[in-house]
């Protein structure tokens, strides 16, 4: 064996034990204040599936209103979403998420003066434009931090904000609504909106405070931590070309990641704005016993994301990780609904159908961020979720409206089974499923 080759392997082993200890202080820096900030995010774009078990009688909405309105949310996030993200190239992302938090929390907390079913219109519309962006922003953000075959366990990590604010918020939701309901004079939902909305503007003055834009700005990397930093980052940056947005508008592939995303959106959304209507038509009536159940889903999906996602990164595999679990999610969903009768079964392929759901979404988002690099991976990532996100438009309306017509929510849920199952298979086909590097 030569002297290099000897030197190569004594100088290895330390060298990657450095890298893995630069990477746990970033994590430890960066993820749970990001992990915090998405769980707040989350709960306030769902929580109105609680508030629906109050409000819905004392404004006066139909369920195809709740459902219209529910999802047009996800127009107004649509539409200023890569607005939003390339942005953030030009100002940072922590001046951007201090942005969106404020004006996201001030409005969450204003829906308590909801009085109509216009009124719910324009505000969960302005949600959306001002929530427009955190979540991709966050996703590009994090590629100035990890390296491509770390991805799929760091947005386990962050991801874990989805189940979190659906297994917390439901019961912390139920006691709000139960325990204040009629002080001051206010409603429980309304005191729902108001507990829950304005501790994002705090949030967003601490990201403000304590992110840092990109390595090289980070006081709290030694110069020699920023340097192993970079050498790791760099093969993947150099490994492939880089896009301008245009490229990324003509670029089928990106269209062919979106339909997949579109599918496990409505899925997802489906469940988290129906699933105490769900509860309720199974039986369930108190509404802190309903907000208990709906935790259950939520916790098995966190077990989910990080099997999957470990599972993915250990095997670098991506592709049959999200089909796999997305069409085994399907047929649970569909299963659920198949055995309304029998409480226990049903409710147990609903947790499955959930937890897999979740496992699918964590990998996905793997896989944007190993294709797209520069300044265009912001409104590459942002054009992917811009689409993917009128699943959820479409699944809660498309539910709502069913209900409303058919005075069961089966049939829109056999629909959202079916697209979930199906529509998945492009990634099958294209080649950003698979790891590089």
């Amino acid at each position: 064996m030569s002297l290099s080759a000897t030197s190569a392997r004594a100088c290895g082993a330390p060298a990657s034990a450095d890298l893995d200890s630069v990477y746990r202080k970033i994590s430890w820096r960066l993820l749970p204040l990001l992990l915090l900030c998405y769980t707040f995010a989350y709960l306030d774009r769902v929580n109105i599936g609680f508030a629906k078990l109050q409000m819905q009688a004392d404004v006066g909405l139909s369920d195809a209103a709740y459902g219209l309105g529910a999802g047009i949310f996800f127009l107004g996030y649509v539409l200023f979403e890569i607005p939003s993200n390339l942005l953030l190239v030009r100002i940072g992302a922590r001046r951007t998420i201090c942005r969106i938090m404020i004006l996201w929390g001030l409005t969450s907390a204003c829906m308590l003066f909801v009085r109509g079913e216009y009124s719910f219109y324009a505000l969960r519309f302005l949600l959306g434009v001002f929530e427009a962006g955190f979540a991709p922003g966050m996703i590009f953000y994090l590629t100035y931090w990890y390296s491509g075959k770390r991805m799929a366990t760091v947005m386990a990590v962050v991801m874990c904000a989805g189940p979190i604010g659906g297994m917390l918020g439901g019961p912390l939701s139920a006691w709000i609504m139960t325990r204040f309901s009629g002080a001051h004079g206010m409603e429980g939902w309304q005191w729902m909106f108001l507990v829950e909305g304005l501790p994002c503007v705090a949030l967003g003055v601490a990201a403000f405070l304590c992110l840092a834009d990109k390595p090289d700005e980070a006081r709290w990397l030694a110069p020699r931590e920023r340097e192993l930093l970079a050498a790791d980052l760099q093969p993947r940056h150099a490994a492939q070309a880089t896009h301008s947005f245009r490229d990324v508008l003509r670029d089928p592939g990106i269209y062919a990641l979106a339909i997949p995303y579109f599918c496990l959106i409505s899925g997802i959304y489906a469940v988290s704005f129906w699933l105490p209507t769900m509860l309720q038509a199974a039986g369930v009536r108190d509404t802190m016993e309903i907000g208990i159940w709906s935790a259950a889903p939520y916790l098995a999906a966190m077990a989910a994301m990080f099997a999957l996602s470990r599972s993915s990164d250990r095997l670098r595999e991506r592709r049959w990780h999200v089909v796999g679990a997305a069409l085994a999610a399907g047929a649970a969903l569909a299963g659920a609904l198949a055995l309304p009768q029998h409480f226990s079964v049903s409710m147990t392929l609903l947790v499955l159908a959930t937890a897999l759901m979740w496992g699918a979404y964590t990998v996905f988002w793997a896989v944007p961020s190993q294709h797209l690099k520069g300044a265009a991976a912001a409104g590459g990532i942002a054009l992917i979720n811009s689409i993917g996100l009128l699943g959820g438009f479409v699944s809660p309306a498309l539910i709502g409206w069913a209900k409303s017509a058919t005075h069961s929510l089966d049939a829109g849920l056999y629909a959202i089974a079916a697209l979930l199952a199906a529509g998945v298979l492009p990634l099958l086909f294209t080649r950003h499923a698979r790891v590089q590097g």
